[in-house]
């Protein structure tokens, strides 16, 4: 009798061990890994300190709330261009927003040269504004002018944008005849018939240079 027992004892203490043995082998196979340790192995993410190309403002490590949607804009790659005949309104639009709103806002024009501007005659006038969407100089001037034309008072519809690629090309009938060597190039017309010229950068200021062609004999 004593050897039976002893013998069921045995038995039930090897199927115990088996279960446990086998219970414990697939509980460690699916156990995952710690997430210190795969935070660890994650790529370091590298952000750009400045614009490859002037575009600074949009440059540099974003904010959590701007991971999504920060981009750095190059703005000599050919599909940002904007060329021929442009309508203000797509400086509205990116990537241009961004360098037109800012140079807007904050240039601020001198004001007794502005008063003598608003007092000279632009009855007869029309301004033809040539630049390219990939020069820094054309991204600085252009968002000043176009303050001094609001704070003028001169009607936008009597002024023309053209947009050239880097060869100082517009995909226009007759654009040669501009002669355009640099940009940007404000055109002044007077009844149809050139008055005066600011190219790439004024000799005094914008707004100086404006109106001296406006006061010219």
């Amino acid at each position: 009798m004593r050897s039976i027992l002893i013998i069921t004892v045995i038995a039930v203490m090897t199927v115990i061990n088996g279960c446990s043995s086998t219970r414990r082998t697939p509980a460690r196979q699916a156990e995952p890994a710690p997430a210190a340790a795969q935070e660890a192995v994650a790529p370091e993410e590298h952000y750009p300190e400045v614009a490859p190309f002037g575009n600074a403002a949009l440059a540099g490590k974003p904010g959590e709330e701007e991971a999504a949607t920060a981009h750095v804009w190059d703005f000599r790659d050919a599909t940002t261009w904007l060329l021929g005949d442009i309508n203000l309104s797509r400086f509205l639009d990116p990537p241009h927003v961004s360098w037109y709103l800012d140079g807007y806002k904050d240039y601020q024009p001198d004001p007794d040269i502005m008063e003598q501007l608003k007092q000279a005659d632009a009855s007869g006038y029309t301004i033809t504004i040539v630049l390219g969407t990939w020069c820094p100089d054309s991204r600085r001037e252009v968002p000043r002018f176009m303050k001094i034309i609001d704070l003028w008072g001169f009607p936008e519809e009597k002024i023309r944008f053209i947009g050239v690629d880097i060869n100082k090309v517009a995909p226009l009938a007759g654009f040669e005849e501009f002669g355009i060597e640099r940009v940007p190039t404000f055109i002044f017309y007077k009844n149809n018939s050139e008055k005066g010229r600011i190219i790439e950068v004024p000799v005094t200021s914008l707004e100086q240079d404006t109106r001296n062609i406006l006061t010219e004999n």
